[in-house]
């Protein structure tokens, strides 16, 4: 590996995606394309309402999602992933197959 520790920039990316919703969200964005709030909201059940504006609004922040508002009556809003935000689908891709490594690691390491 040649990343200097002292010039890593790991926890900079780390301050923006991690969450405990926000790849689950990044996820059906990048699966679904657009999606409203409310469908959002379905496709993950228990997030709440307040914690999903919140990761919502800090991935638009960082230009990672786009969120449009059409000038209706009741207001609809649609939120999509950026060409920028598409950046992390192989980052997130390789987490999920880390993850299903590790889980199955400690399946075996527990039925011993």
């Amino acid at each position: 590996m040649n990343i200097d520790p002292d010039q890593c920039q790991v926890e900079e990316a780390l301050e923006i995606v991690v969450g405990k919703w926000k790849p689950i969200i990044l996820l059906y964005l990048l699966k679904n394309g657009t999606m409203r709030f409310n469908e959002l909201k379905r496709s993950v059940p228990n997030i709440t309402q307040k914690m999903l504006t919140k990761h919502l609004r800090e991935l638009e922040e960082e230009d990672i999602i786009a969120r449009t508002v059409y000038p209706q009556v009741p207001p609809k809003v649609e939120y999509s992933i950026t060409e920028y935000g598409r950046s992390l689908e192989p980052i997130l891709e390789a987490m999920h197959e880390w993850g299903t490594k590790h889980l199955n690691r400690n399946i075996k390491t527990n039925a011993q």
